[in-house]
C-alpha cells in the first residue's frame, strides 16, 4: 500500500523536463505538481485522523486509496497543465486520508516488541515505491509508453491493485487497539497540546526535515542533468539517496535503542546534510553518488527519529493529537522547499543556490534539534544513577 501510494508522487522529478516543455511551464510551476501531493497531506493529516476515530483506520485509508486510484488514472487523462494539476490535488487527498494512518494500522496490527520491525517495513514500502519512481520513470516506462500521460497511466496501476487488496484482505483492528494513536482520544484540549514547547520545536525540526527532503528529492535528477549526465541516468542516481535508506529504517532503531539517546540521531543529520548540501555543488557525477548515499542515511535517520519523538515525550493521551500536529506543519515544508528550488532555477538557471539554502536550512535544523529534550532512557539514567 505505502509503496502503490507513493511511487506515483515521485515519477514526477525524472520527467520534470519533459513536463515543462510539454506543458510550458516554468520550473517553479512544474514543481507544483511534484509538490501538490504533499500539500494535501499537510492539509489532511488532521481530518485524516478524525475520520479514522470516526468509521475505523481501515476505512478511512481504504478510502484514501480509492481517491488515490482516481486521482492517478485521471492524471493520465491530463491535456494541460490546469487539468493535471487538479486531478494531482485529487490524487493528494486520497494520500492525505491514507498515509496518517499507516502508523496507526501497523501499532495495531504488531505486538509493542515487534513494533521496530513492522514500522521498518512500513518505511521500506514507502522507500521501493520512490525508489523504483525516480529510477525506472525514465529508462524504462517512458520509452514504452512515450507520453507523459502513458507513464501517469502506468504509475495508476500499483494503486489499482493496492485498493483491491486492502479492501479484500486488511481486517480492520478492534476498537481499543487503536486508541493510543487516536487524535480524538480523551479529553485533553488541543489548547493544552498546542502549549507543549517541545511540540513546537519536533514539529519545526520536521518541517525544516521536508524542506531538505523534498527539495533535493524533487530537484536531484535536475542537478544530474546540469552537471551532463543523461536523464535516464540522472533519475537512478537520485535513487541512491533512498536505497540506502531500506537498511538504514532497519538498524537505527535498533542502534538507538542500544545507546540509550535519541538526540544524536536528530542533530548529527543535520551536519551530514549540510555538508553534502555544500559539496553538491561542485561535485561531479562520480562523487554524486557518495553524496546521495550520505543524503539518504541522514534523511531516514533523522525521519525515524521525528517521528518517534511524540511517542516518547508527550502524554499517551496527547500522542494522537501531537502526531497530527506535527506531520500537519512539517510537510509544509516539502511544499516551500521544491518550491525555492524551483524559483532559483527560473531565477538563476542554476540549482547552486537551491544547495546553499538547503545548507542553512541543515543549520538551522540543527540548532532547533539541540533545543529538543534528550528523550532516551540513556540521558535518563544518567540523571538518576542509583534507580
Amino acid at each position: 500500500m505505502c509503496l502503490a501510494m507513493w511511487a506515483p508522487v515521485f515519477c514526477v522529478p525524472p520527467m520534470e523536463h519533459i513536463l515543462k516543455e510539454a506543458l510550458r511551464l516554468s520550473h517553479a510551476q512544474t514543481s507544483l505538481l511534484y509538490a501538490a501531493p504533499v500539500l494535501m497531506l499537510a492539509a489532511l493529516a488532521i481530518p485524516g485522523g478524525l475520520l479514522a476515530d470516526r468509521i475505523g483506520a481501515k476505512k478511512a485509508a481504504g478510502i484514501g486509496a480509492i481517491v488515490i486510484v482516481v486521482g492517478t488514472v485521471l492524471r493520465g487523462t491530463a491535456t494541460d497543465a490546469s487539468s493535471l494539476l487538479v486531478f494531482t490535488f485529487i490524487y493528494g487527498a486520497g494520500l492525505g486520508l491514507s498515509f496518517p494512518n499507516m502508523p496507526k494500522l501497523i501499532s495495531a496490527w504488531f505486538p509493542r516488541e515487534r513494533a521496530g520491525l513492522a514500522t521498518g517495513l512500513l518505511t521500506s514500502g514507502v522507500l521501493v515505491g520512490v525508489g523504483v519512481a525516480l529510477a525506472a520513470t525514465m529508462p524504462f516506462i517512458l520509452p514504452v509508453t512515450g507520453t507523459f500521460q502513458g507513464v501517469f497511466f502506468i504509475w495508476s496501476i500499483p494503486p489499482i491493485v493496492a485498493a483491491i487488496l486492502w479492501w479484500a484482505l486488511v481486517r480492520e483492528p478492534a476498537d481499543g487497539e487503536v486508541r493510543a494513536g487516536s487524535v480524538s482520544q480523551g479529553n485533553t484540549p488541543f489548547r493544552r497540546v498546542l502549549r507543549n514547547k517541545s511540540l513546537w520545536l519536533a514539529a519545526s525540526l520536521f518541517l525544516l526535515h521536508n524542506f531538505f527532503f523534498y527539495s533535493w528529492t524533487g530537484w536531484a535528477p535536475t542537478l544530474m542533468r546540469l552537471k551532463g549526465t543523461t536523464p535516464e541516468l540522472a533519475g537512478l542516481i537520485a535513487s541512491v539517496a533512498i536505497w540506502v535508506g531500506i537498511p538504514t529504517a532497519f538498524l537505527v532503531p535498533g542502534l538507538a535503542y542500544r545507546l540509550g539517546l535519541r538526540k544524536p540521531f536528530l542533530w548529527i543529520p543535520g551536519v551530514a546534510l549540510a555538508l553534502a548540501a555544500w559539496g553538491a555543488i561542485s561535485a561531479n557525477i562520480t562523487m554524486s553518488w557518495f553524496l546521495m548515499a550520505l543524503v539518504g542515511v541522514a534523511n531516514l535517520t533523522r525521519w525515524i527519529a521525528i517521528l518517534a519523538f511524540p511517542v516518547e515525550v508527550m502524554p499517551r493521551e496527547d500522542v494522537g493529537k501531537a502526531s497530527g500536529i506535527i506531520l500537519s506543519l512539517g510537510y509544509v515544508g516539502g511544499v516551500i522547499g521544491s518550491q525555492v528550488g524551483g524559483r532559483i532555477l527560473d531565477v538563476t538557471g542554476s540549482l547552486d543556490h537551491a544547495l546553499l539554502v538547503l545548507v542553512a536550512v541543515s543549520a538551522a535544523a540543527v540548532g532547533v534539534a539541540l533545543g529538543l529534550p534528550e528523550t532516551g532512557p540513556g540521558a535518563k539514567r544518567q540523571q538518576h544513577p542509583s534507580s
